[in-house]
Formats: structure tokens, sequence, C-alpha cells
């Protein structure tokens, strides 16, 4: 027999899902930064390098960088 035994706390996981509520933008701010992070750092090709060089470069230009 096993056993499902959890290391997070029913308490914590509670705390989490409560903070995820009512944090939903920050939330999901994070979560595209990290995924953006991830493909530069992991998958991206040179070309794809490449083309996100130019699009922070675009945005420089612009002055939308704050």
């Amino acid at each position: 027999m096993t056993s499902n035994k959890r290391k997070t706390s029913d308490a914590q996981i509670r705390a989490i899902r409560n903070y995820e509520a009512k944090n939903i933008e920050q939330k999901r701010y994070n979560s595209k930064k990290s995924a953006a992070k991830n493909f530069i750092l992991k998958t991206a090709t040179d070309e794809d390098l490449q083309l996100v060089k130019e699009w922070l470069q675009l945005r420089e230009d612009h002055g939308l960088i704050q």
C-alpha cells in the first residue's frame, strides 16, 4: 500500500491558493516572465535570439521601456 502524503500542508496549500486568487495579474506576469526566460535560455535558436534583440531595440527606440 502506498501513501499519498504531501510535503505541503493543507494550510499552506490554502494560503497559496488564496494568494493566487488575490494576485491574478501578478501570477500571470510571473508566468509570462518565466516562460520568456526559459525560452531564451533553453530553447531559442540563434535566429530567435536575433529577433528578440530586434524587438528589444524597437522597444527602446520608441521609449516604451520604463
